[in-house]
């Protein structure tokens, strides 16, 4: 009985010693655990591709399509998306600083929706980015050799699929009808190359281009346009414009009466402007697939072999089930750098 007293006499103190030493031994292990749980963590985002993403603006709902086909492409890869957006497509600086700010972060690769065809020092700095890092055009038209690719549709035949509606519905021959026109500005290469193809489509038509206005794809800005063209010709039978110009075009027409609005089409493919080929108030658009550019841009960034783009789908009033129809979800919308 002693012998097993003293025992655990002495046991006791020996035991509390050993449960400080353990404890602190245990703490040491978790913390040397922590550590190296960080520390795999930085190494396996270092290990992560880097792609960044340069877009003019996010207030023109198509680019918000494009951004989500990146974003969901680059989280199937396990990639890392920076976004930045210019402000805008007289943002032409911005821009051009956001190309270095991309080359500092050390991206993989640029994708860059340009918001100028050919400004100089926009060209100059992609030539520079490209001498370590790939540059993908994005959608719009940009003129450098130094691109490794460019991903997107002719936006030519996104105008004159436009023209061949009208022209269906007035051929050449039949009464006349006039049309005005609402883009983007002129610098924005993709809007020019929208209207020629358009005036391609109307050749062989009754429909005549009136005036064309253009303006950034901002919601507010191409409201104005939109009034400044229906001022100028109250007359004209179409209206053709950029997904905000018809946006804002249904808001100006809800309160007139059906016989005193110009039919208005699309040249390219947004949220509102699919409501209005739901409900017949947009006669027709264009629709080039921008969820799937930006999965095959992102792709292509990654190092992906190349394949094609989408093609383009006329969607016209009341084709409920006909071609292709994913947008963005109504609720998304990316984190900005």
């Amino acid at each position: 009985m002693a012998e097993s007293i003293w025992i655990n006499r002495v046991s006791n103190p020996d035991r509390r010693m050993t449960g400080h030493y353990g404890a602190a031994r245990a703490g040491s292990i978790a913390a040397l655990w922590l550590c190296a749980v960080l520390a795999a963590g930085l190494a396996t985002a270092a290990d992560r591709p880097l792609v960044c993403v340069l877009v003019p603006h996010f207030k023109d709902e198509y680019w918000l399509s494009v951004g989500y086909g990146i974003e969901r492409e680059a989280a199937r890869a396990d990639a890392q998306v920076v976004f930045h957006e210019a402000g805008g497509y007289r943002a032409l600086d911005r821009q051009v600083a956001q190309v270095a700010e991309c080359e500092a972060r050390g991206a993989d690769a640029i994708l860059i929706g340009a918001v100028d065809s050919d400004y100089p020092a926009m060209t100059d700095a992609i030539a520079r980015a490209a001498r370590e890092t790939p540059v993908f055009g994005l959608v719009n038209a940009l003129d450098s050799d130094a691109l490794s690719a460019r991903i997107g549709v002719d936006w030519r035949d996104m105008g004159r699929a436009v023209g061949r509606y009208l022209a269906a519905r007035h051929p050449a021959g039949t009464p006349p009808r006039t049309a005005v026109v609402v883009s983007g500005p002129p610098e924005a290469a993709w809007s020019v190359l929208l209207e020629a193809g358009l005036r391609e489509g109307l050749a062989e038509s009754a429909v005549a281009i009136a005036d064309s206005f253009g303006a950034d794809t901002g919601l507010r800005q191409q409201l104005g346009a939109v009034e400044d063209a229906l001022a100028r010709h109250p007359e004209a039978d179409y209206l053709i414009g950029s997904a905000p110009a018809i946006e804002a075009a249904m808001g100006l027409f809800a309160a007139r009466p059906e016989d005193d609005r110009p039919g208005l089409l699309a040249t390219y493919i947004s949220h509102a402007v699919l409501r209005g080929l739901g409900n017949g108030r947009v006669l027709a658009a264009p629709f080039d697939d921008p969820i799937r550019q930006g999965v095959v841009a992102m792709r292509r960034a990654l190092g992906k072999d190349g394949e094609p783009g989408p093609g383009i789908v006329l969607l016209e009033a009341g084709d409920a089930g006909r071609g292709p129809r994913r947008l963005a979800p109504a609720e998304y919308f990316p984190t900005l750098d």
